[in-house]
């Protein structure tokens, strides 16, 4: 987990790129061109196996990262534009997913901006706080919105699309966040897939650091939608804005085989070998 803060503004954006490994790509629309339906959000509902039942890690990075948004928030949020008439501050949540750690940390952030605020303008009326959760098309809004606190204390609206790309009016967020999202890519590298490339991810299900070749090509394809989403995100943000970003990241020369995560990864990698040549043999 490396959180770390972005101030955008209109005419530049100032940005820090980590190191690390990229796992589990998926693609999306707009890449590859596909229907709509080809998009692959987390698991919907409440069940056993969905996401709200299956993302109790990503609910403690949420948790471990909230001193640090806190600070980034108290050292570089502007509040520009605001008066008796123009109260309205906007916060983009980027895959949110339908669980309720994008509540957390939404709420985190209302929590510090308000405390900021307060501090800095005492006679001014409150900020009135909208809240914008984005993701595919398909992921499950229904559930997220079931979860909506009662207090009422925001207003809320989904905002489903591809965060690679444009998503809102220029100029109309002040704190853009995403929280253990950034690492799934908007396309699998062309280079994996095909047979005669160095770079081809036979036998592997995540990229797993042995071939050179083939993180090369996830870390190409993820710096590439990196810049993307962040030139996209420059445009939204007002001017002495916020952008929060929590990603996944690893010391570099470390392998993700070394990792806890990438054991798992490989072990479900083994399995899954397994079970397709049984249904080879058997079949």
């Amino acid at each position: 987990m490396v959180p770390f803060s972005l101030s955008l503004n209109k005419q530049h954006a100032s940005y820090l790129v980590v190191e690390g490994r990229v796992e589990y790509p998926r693609q999306t629309d707009m890449e590859t061109q596909q229907p709509l339906s080809s998009s692959y959000p987390m698991s919907g509902g409440d069940g056993q196996n969905s996401y709200v039942q299956n993302s109790g890690f990503q609910r403690l990075v949420v948790e471990d990262a909230k001193p640090m948004v806190k600070k980034a928030i108290e050292d570089a949020l502007e509040f520009t534009n605001f008066s008796e008439n123009s109260t309205t501050f906007a916060i983009a949540d980027f895959g949110c997913s339908v669980g309720c750690n994008t509540l957390i940390a939404t709420q985190n952030i209302i929590e510090a901006v308000k405390e900021k605020y307060q501090s800095q303008h005492p006679n001014h009326p409150p900020l009135a706080f909208q809240v914008l959760f984005n993701d595919h098309v398909n992921n499950d809004f229904n559930t997220l919105f079931r979860n909506l606190p009662p207090s009422g204390e925001f207003f809320a609206a989904g905002v489903p699309g591809d965060f690679h790309n444009r998503l809102f009016p220029k100029a109309s967020l002040h704190v853009g966040h995403s929280s253990y999202a950034l690492h799934w890519l908007s396309k699998l590298p062309q280079e994996i897939l095909d047979a005669n490339s160095p770079a081809y991810n036979k036998d592997s299900i995540h990229c797993t650091g042995l071939s050179k070749e083939v993180a090369q090509a996830f870390a190409a394809q993820f710096q590439n939608d990196l810049e993307r989403f962040l030139n996209a995100r420059a445009q939204e943000l007002v001017s002495g804005g916020l952008l929060v970003l929590t990603v996944a990241g690893l010391p570099q020369g470390t392998l993700c085989s070394q990792t806890y995560r990438g054991a798992n990864n490989d072990i479900l990698d083994f399995c899954l070998k397994d079970m397709a040549q049984e249904v080879k043999t058997t079949s």
